[in-house]
């Protein structure tokens, strides 16, 4: 599949005929919201086989093949040209389609107080297709050992008809709320965290999860090595027990980072005792912060580059965002925070307020300056098509296990298109 950017002038039926397609196949692969109204910038997937490159001053057959790993005789075969021949500068070359890679995604979803909405349950079945791994956000656990357990109907049914595998996501929340003395509690006290694993047990067994995610965050410094003794415990009893363990790790760049989020995440040992660990590289940009990109692509790569020291590539899995932000200029703490949004809807916004869509280069990431009704000035921070085949690239790149998506819920079909197209989907 190839993706396009919006140019001045362009129309749907334009495009589609430059691609030998037809508008209607393009404005439903991509579900737009704008089929009538485009904008600048603005990606678009194009549902064909292969990729397409203009031909630049200075290119030659071999430079775009090294470019796109493919060869001088599969670009001649694919164009009808003589391998020989000078190639005409602006003419549009089919590139070969990339070779598909298996990997494991994982889809978080969190229901409502009042559980699964119509909405929430049409892009958990929208997304289960293309997914390993379904986690239901959260069960809690309690000071006692007991769990605070999320509603998961429908979903059951839904990942046993598209061969997902449930995975029980544990978390040290408090009244929304990670807790440090709440992980102390569960880290420190056998009795404690006996019943904990009895209970983690049960549930997995009556509700066949097959995977035992642990996300615990904001631990005290010190309670590092009790950690690492907790998931050792764990592991053993859930590997007898048929399952796989897998843990979420803060965003670190060094073993000695300083902060409360990272200090008792050991990437070495986790590494050493859980199956696989998924990266939360995501929300550099967040909704009380300043406006920047969620998952700029160079924060990203040092993440994993550093969790590649620690431990090998077919335990490490990247996390990804599949929203942007939306935020209100002047950017100052205690602002009100930032909007969280979907891809569609940044696309909306640039319709609606007459702007263009923009792409940062260096953090490989869409956004959009509008100003409002009342005058207000507002950047916009999300993901497209580039942006999510760029983290797709990488995620190949660096042989890395697979990706995790935080979370299902707001639509962004470019990425289960281009999922399709560049990856096969592992199914347990």
């Amino acid at each position: 599949m190839h993706i396009y950017v919006v140019k001045s002038g362009d129309t749907l039926f334009r495009i589609a005929r430059a691609y030998g397609t037809t508008a209607q196949a393009i404005s439903q692969a991509n579900q737009l919201p704008n089929p009538d109204r485009l904008v600048v910038g603005q990606a678009i997937v194009i549902p064909v086989p292969g990729r397409f490159y203009i031909i630049a001053a200075g290119d030659s057959l071999w430079s775009i093949a090294q470019r796109y790993g493919t060869t001088v005789q599969e670009l001649a075969r694919l164009n009808g040209l003589s391998q020989a021949a000078p190639l005409q500068i602006g003419r549009q070359l089919r590139i070969p389609g990339p070779v598909k890679t298996r990997a494991e995604f994982t889809g978080y979803i969190q229901p409502s107080v009042s559980g699964y909405s119509s909405a929430l349950l049409n892009r958990a079945r929208e997304a289960a297709p293309y997914l390993t791994y379904f986690a239901p956000v959260s069960f809690n656990a309690k000071r006692d050992g007991t769990l605070e357990e999320p509603a998961i109907q429908p979903l059951p049914t839904i990942a046993e008809q598209n061969g997902v595998v449930f995975m029980m996501d544990i978390t040290n929340q408090e009244n929304g709320q990670f807790s440090d003395e709440l992980g102390r509690i569960l880290l420190n006290d056998e009795n404690v965290q006996q019943t904990l694993l009895n209970n983690i047990s049960r549930i997995a067994r009556q509700s066949n999860f097959s995977d035992i995610h642990f996300d615990f965050e904001y631990l005290r410094p010190e309670d590092r090595e009790a950690y690492n003794r907790f998931l050792r415990r764990a592991t053993e009893r859930f590997h007898r027990e048929g399952k796989t363990v897998s843990t979420a790790l803060a965003p670190k760049t060094s073993a000695g980072q300083q902060g409360k989020w990272y200090e008792a995440h050991d990437y070495k040992a986790h590494g050493e005792i859980v199956d696989f660990s998924i990266m939360m590289t995501y929300e550099w940009g967040y909704s009380y912060g300043p406006p920047m990109a969620v998952s700029p692509i160079g924060p990203v790569r040092n993440v994993l580059t550093y969790a590649l020291t620690e431990m090998p590539a077919s335990k490490i899995v990247m996390g990804q965002n599949l929203y942007g932000y939306d935020w209100t200029l002047p950017y100052q703490q205690g602002n009100p925070p930032a909007r969280a949004i979907s891809p569609q809807e940044a696309i909306q916004i640039a319709v609606k307020y007459n702007a263009s869509i923009r792409y940062d280069r260096v953090s490989q990431a869409p956004y959009i300056d509008y100003t409002d009704e009342n005058g207000r000035l507002h950047k916009v921070w999300f993901e497209d098509a580039r942006s999510i085949d760029a983290k797709f690239s990488l995620l190949k790149e660096l042989k890395l296990r697979g990706m995790a998506y935080w979370r299902i819920g707001l639509s962004f079909p470019q990425n289960w298109l281009l999922l399709s197209d560049r990856f096969t989907v592992i199914k347990k």
